[in-house]
């Protein structure tokens, strides 16, 4: 069962980190760069594609999807709105059971929104954030005890943040 680090994995297969950190600039970049690169991370991460090698379609789709899941967390779009194409249902299971699927046709992107659709039902979704850091962005799980983090790292962006804050106190104090 996919859990939200597949999630979170996902959503950093674009790289928005703009900032430099000891004196080196971090690079942005784009790791789903074609449907050959798509294939290379369908693998690494164990999820099931379609049979044949992916196509430009179907890398568009990933990356639509990627983008609107990031949209919401960045809180740029509303869920209801940038998710309604993703059709979810209920279906039989091997228990006799109910649950969740996705029908995008798509064997990996059903395994991504079936995924989001457990972990907002078991209320796991909003402890998985982007880094408020305007220069970063980078998806993180929030293991904090409050669920209030805000920052990927709080040993590079939030201090990035409250050294900022401290300085432009002092600059306006003195």
């Amino acid at each position: 069962m996919a859990t939200l680090q597949l999630i979170e994995e996902f959503l950093n297969t674009v790289d928005e980190r703009t900032f430099s950190r000891h004196g080196e600039s971090h690079v942005a970049g784009e790791h789903l760069t074609s449907p050959a690169a798509l294939a290379e991370w369908l693998a690494a991460h164990d999820l099931p594609s379609a049979g044949a090698e992916p196509r430009p379609a179907d890398l568009a789709a990933t990356v639509a999807l990627r983008t609107a899941l990031r949209q919401v967390l960045l809180g740029e779009a509303d869920s209801a709105t940038v998710l309604a194409g993703y059709q979810l249902h209920l279906v039989p299971d091997a228990s006799s059971g109910l649950r969740i699927a996705a029908g995008s046709g798509r064997p990996w992107l059903d395994v991504i929104l079936e995924t989001v659709a457990r972990s907002a039902a078991r209320g796991d979704w909003p402890r998985l954030k982007l880094c408020v850091a305007p220069d970063c962005h980078w998806a993180f799980h929030d293991t904090s005890r409050s669920g209030r983090g805000r920052w990927c790292s709080m040993e590079v962006c939030g201090n990035r943040h409250k050294t900022r804050t401290y300085r432009e106190r002092h600059r306006q104090a003195g």
